[in-house]
């Protein structure tokens, strides 16, 4: 009987031995997941910041190439505004030396625009802001910047407003200037003609690359 006592107790503590070793086995293999699943969670999350910082980087450039065919846009506008003001100062004359210039407004409607107050144009006159580049009703004139035969931007302007005065571009020839000033002259009050002016420029090529001004110009 002792024999056999001996032996089971021998038996018991190899079993034990044996769930011992499973166990410690176990829990090696349970921090080879965990571990497996960290490296898992924190290739995401370095994948994640990467991806970021390479949208934040396309984005930028795409942001940098967008101000900077706006910004061209925007100094095509100012040629145009040049060209508005050339035309202003012309009153109108036809024989303005200005190479590729459209007018597209009717003669009546530029003699009204510079020279009567908004109410007092005909009713066939535009005063709308919109300026519509594929309808040439909707702005005055036309013209185009760049290469001759290739053209980089297409402008369009128009006068939505006049506000009447008494003035025209001083010359300098005021009192001491081709004749003298006699005694009791009275110089009337100076008040010059306002123009609400709208200008649009465009990209020939690329037709979303726009810039557009609203100008109140005192002439």
């Amino acid at each position: 009987m002792e024999g056999l006592y001996n032996r089971c107790t021998t038996q018991k503590s190899e079993i034990e031995m044996v769930r011992q070793m499973l166990k410690m086995k176990n829990e090696k293999l349970n921090e080879k997941g965990i571990a497996l699943v960290m490296v898992l969670i924190l290739s995401a999350i370095a994948l994640a910041v990467m991806a970021v910082l390479v949208y934040m980087l396309t984005a930028g450039t795409q942001i940098s190439g967008m101000q900077k065919r706006y910004r061209t846009a925007l100094e095509a506008g100012v040629g145009g505004a040049d060209v508005t003001f050339q035309l202003i100062t012309a009153r109108g004359d036809p024989g303005i030396p200005l190479d590729n210039f459209i007018i597209t407004a009717s003669a009546n409607c530029l003699t009204d625009k510079l020279n009567s107050s908004t109410s007092a144009w005909d009713p066939a006159c535009s005063s709308s802001l919109v300026i519509d580049p594929t309808n040439p009703a909707t702005y005055d004139m036309s013209f185009e910047l760049g290469t001759p035969g290739f053209p980089t931007y297409k402008i369009h302007s128009k006068i939505v407003d006049t506000v009447e005065g008494n003035s025209g571009g001083d010359f300098g020839l005021t009192k001491t200037a081709v004749v003298a000033t006699g005694q009791g002259e009275i110089t009337p009050m100076s008040i010059p003609y306002l123009y609400t002016i709208e200008i649009d420029s465009q990209n020939v090529a690329n037709p979303t690359e726009r810039a557009k001004y609203s100008i109140l110009y005192q002439f």
